[in-house]
């Protein structure tokens, strides 16, 4: 029987995932053969940050769509004690804030919108601490799957087809390159189709023997920046040569019996400890699980934070305002208040819909939150000629608006969505969690932690969970699966609802908690990915 791409994208039952149960470790991403990578190196003796880092670089051949060697990452790492990672790059330094505002009101996509790749730096300098095997070891199953090629999964293969058309029309010299990677032959590989790509293969081995320096001093650093000389781009050698990833302290907030920890600003997870404070005022402990009022609080909740996280959020160097004073109980008291019976009015937040890869892994001794990112898919739609790498368009998240607090100047970092997360219990490390998807991010971190502490549900099922997603002034889309009588209900309250059956709107994400000796890991039923435990 002939291998047919359309009945590998078709799943006409309900399909139901079992959490993964372990005594001695546990991985989870959104790819199979990624989390396969994490397993091959805590086999070998690896700690929980070479698997995650081994996942994170197989993530860039296996799932190129949403994640890639020229984005950025962070991390959340406890080892003992938490310890937080900002691997986001800075803007170009000699881009001009009016010619990126000209730039950005063209187009999304370009050299404008590329701030200094973090990912490589991330993966060495999250190994350089807490690493066991040699670092060239972690990349070996990226390596192999892009020399070999290797199948490519539905969900990847969806993604892949719905961004040919937006990649495609680009037409200009420097979209040439990433074309004839990503789309050979004018067209993305169906699922079950071998893709591989030597170009990856190549450029992981020279950043894997020079243990990440030939990205940042070395002769990759100076191919991107030629490349961008030579096709009206804004990056010199001094840009890479500059890049260093941050360790940070990590924010936090009480959630009924729960801490949750995000990441500082320039990232957004402080809008979901805002969110969740704010939700602590109302009894959803006693709220049925599909009662129209617990989306109504919840939803309520999030369009305040995003208010806040929109007005405020940016590269710390240059907020107005410190992070204490939005967590503080008299203006979480005062947002508190806001919300009543219908839905609140002009409060708009202004992310778009990103592409973005979160992973995780545990072990007896460290527990790891990695988020990377390519940003809106496969990113700017520029490939630096015989590299293979892809550069994201992280830069189009500065606001344009003049004062604005994120935006645009040189040697900046922009407002970014990304957000590993991380749970506390009586000072104790509970586990890992994320969901990716831009906008959709605190709010997949929000409802996940409410199953979570609120309904007691284990961590394949608070994945399971059908979601909600507030877009913008009362729209708001309900996936799937939530009782009409809550579209109905909200409906009257003022919110503008409607279903969409769309998985890729509702995020992806992953979880990993220890509870008596025991891992506990799920993985997103939304995207093609595999817990496993051991």
């Amino acid at each position: 029987m002939a291998l047919n791409h359309h009945q590998l994208n078709y799943y006409p039952y309900p399909s139901q995932r079992r959490v993964m149960l372990g005594k001695n470790c546990a991985v989870a991403t959104s790819q199979p053969l990624a989390s396969l990578a994490g397993m091959e190196m805590l086999s070998a003796g690896g700690s929980a940050i070479d698997a995650a880092v081994a996942m994170a670089i197989t993530l860039t051949v296996v799932e190129p769509t949403s994640n890639g060697i020229g984005g950025d990452a962070c991390a959340i790492v406890w080892d003992g004690q938490i310890h937080g990672y900002n691997g986001s790059g800075k803007s170009p330094k000699h881009l001009s804030q009016t010619e990126f505002n000209e730039k950005r009101q063209q187009s999304r996509f370009g050299w404008s919108n590329i701030t200094v790749p973090g990912a490589v730096a991330t993966w060495r300098d999250l190994w350089e601490k807490w690493g066991k095997l040699p670092f060239e070891q972690l990349f070996s199953p990226a390596i192999r799957y892009a020399s070999e090629g290797f199948p490519v999964s539905p969900v990847t293969a969806l993604v892949w087809e719905q961004a040919a058309s937006r990649y495609l029309s680009l037409n200009q010299a420097e979209y040439q390159p990433f074309q004839e990677v990503f789309f050979p032959n004018q067209r993305a590989p169906k699922t079950g189709e071998i893709w591989g790509s030597s170009l990856h293969a190549k450029t992981l081995s020279a950043i894997a023997q020079s243990g990440g320096e030939d990205f940042y001093h070395g002769k990759l650093a100076a191919k991107i920046a030629n490349f961008a000389t030579a096709t009206g781009g804004y990056f010199t050698p001094e840009d890479f040569q500059n890049h260093q990833g941050e360790w940070v302290t990590p924010i936090s907030a009480t959630y009924r019996n729960l801490r949750v920890w995000e990441l500082p600003p320039n990232f957004q997870g402080l809008a979901t400890l805002i969110a969740l404070k704010i939700l602590e005022g109302f009894d959803l402990q006693s709220t049925s699980y599909n009662s129209q009022q617990r989306y109504h609080w919840q939803i309520e909740a999030m369009k305040l934070a995003f208010a806040d996280i929109n007005y405020y959020l940016t590269d710390p160097n240059w907020m107005n305002i410190n992070i204490e004073a939005l967590l503080a109980e008299d203006h979480i008291q005062k947002r508190r208040q806001l919300i009543g019976e219908n839905a609140l009015t002009n409060i708009e937040p202004s992310f778009s819909d990103p592409g973005t890869v979160y992973l995780t892994a545990s072990d007896g001794e460290l527990m790891v939150s990695l988020i990377q990112s390519n940003y809106e898919g496969f990113g700017s739609g520029i490939l630096v000629p015989e590299t293979g790498i892809a550069l994201h368009n992280r830069g189009s998240s500065f606001n344009t608006q003049p004062g604005h607090p994120n935006e645009f100047a040189p040697e900046k970092r922009p407002f970014h969505t990304i957000m590993p997360g991380f749970l506390t219990q009586e000072d104790q490390p509970l586990g890992t969690f994320g969901v990716m998807g831009g906008q959709m991010q605190p709010q997949g971190h929000l409802q996940v932690v409410s199953n979570l502490a609120d309904y007691e549900m284990n961590p394949q099922v608070a994945l399971d969970a059908p979601r909600w997603r507030y877009l913008t002034d009362q729209r708001v889309v309900l996936e799937t699966g939530i009782p009409s009588e809550v579209m109905i209900s909200l409906s009257q309250r003022g919110h503008e609802v409607r279903v969409n059956p769309s998985k890729g709107l509702f995020g992806k994400g992953q979880i990993i908690l220890k509870r008596d000796g025991i891992f506990m890991a799920g993985s997103e039923p939304r995207a093609d990915g595999m817990a496993l435990a051991m």
